[in-house]
């Protein structure tokens, strides 16, 4: 079995690949003080659930954005898992993906996974926006090069920094937009707002992104918000929730998998 996680600054996201299906896959919170022994806890438990046992397990990708994480998992791979894992990067993938930034490594190893999983799937030029802490544009060409994006506070960072901020607006669980984006109260208001809102964001900036790229990119929404966001934008195309799994799983069983970092 091959064990995939992907750390994001909000959350990390575990999936276990038997083959090519996905057998199983968690979001848990990121937490940048625990420790091998207690991540060991949490990821024996959710592997108990399923009857996997650390033992099924045959290698391991990682993708992180945040640097505390490289240590703790590391040790928790090769004390409980007795395997070391493979870390993403750009430099790790170019022969999979060329990423044509001024700097290759400040792009995050999640965005380059997801890239490399889109133009797996769908070979053509694409706009990749995954809802996230932040929320993040990834331009594709037609050839499968990253070309570069955009990057944008989150739904919910911008939603919390309006809730403590407007004192007398009153903080709104989000599960579904609107009807209409004129709100006729407060709540509804607040909902157009946020979700209505990062539509037009989402379909301004690939309206944008596709006359830079001067070819007709599919739109691919991924992350926790990818569905809400899609519902209320007129220019995503497709979601897809296990993007970055699926990228790791693609990275692993590519000939180039050696380029893979063992940090």
């Amino acid at each position: 079995m091959l064990l995939v996680i992907d750390v994001g600054n909000t959350n990390t996201v575990i999936g276990v690949f038997k083959n090519d299906l996905l057998m199983e896959d968690w979001r848990i919170r990121t937490i940048k003080d625990t420790t091998a022994d207690e991540f060991n806890i949490l990821a024996k438990a959710l592997f108990a659930d399923k009857e996997i046992k650390p033992s099924d397990i045959d290698k391991i990708v990682i993708s992180s954005v945040v640097p505390p994480a490289v240590g703790i998992l590391n040790k928790f791979c090769e004390k409980y898992l007795l395997k070391t894992p493979m870390w993403i990067s750009a430099e790790s993938v170019k022969k999979i993906m060329p990423v044509l930034y001024n700097n290759p490594d400040e792009v995050g190893a999640d965005r380059i996974v997801n890239a490399i999983a889109a133009y797996e799937k769908y070979r053509k030029s694409l706009i990749i926006i995954d809802f996230g802490t932040a929320t993040t544009f990834d331009a594709i060409s037609e050839k499968g090069e990253y070309l570069g994006g955009a990057i944008t506070p989150g739904v919910m960072i911008s939603s919390e920094a309006l809730f403590q901020n407007a004192s007398k607006l009153p903080r709104v669980e989000i599960f579904k937009a609107p009807d209409h984006v004129i709100g006729k109260n407060t709540i509804d208001s607040i909902k157009a707002g946020i979700i209505h809102g990062n539509a037009a964001l989402v379909d301004g900036m690939v309206a944008r992104m596709t006359e830079e790229m001067n070819s007709s990119p599919m739109i691919i929404a991924t992350g926790g918000l990818a569905i809400l966001i899609a519902d209320a934008s007129r220019t995503i195309e497709k979601v897809e929730k296990s993007l970055t799994l699926d990228g790791l799983k693609i990275i692993s069983q590519s000939k180039n998998n050696e380029l893979c970092q063992d940090l």
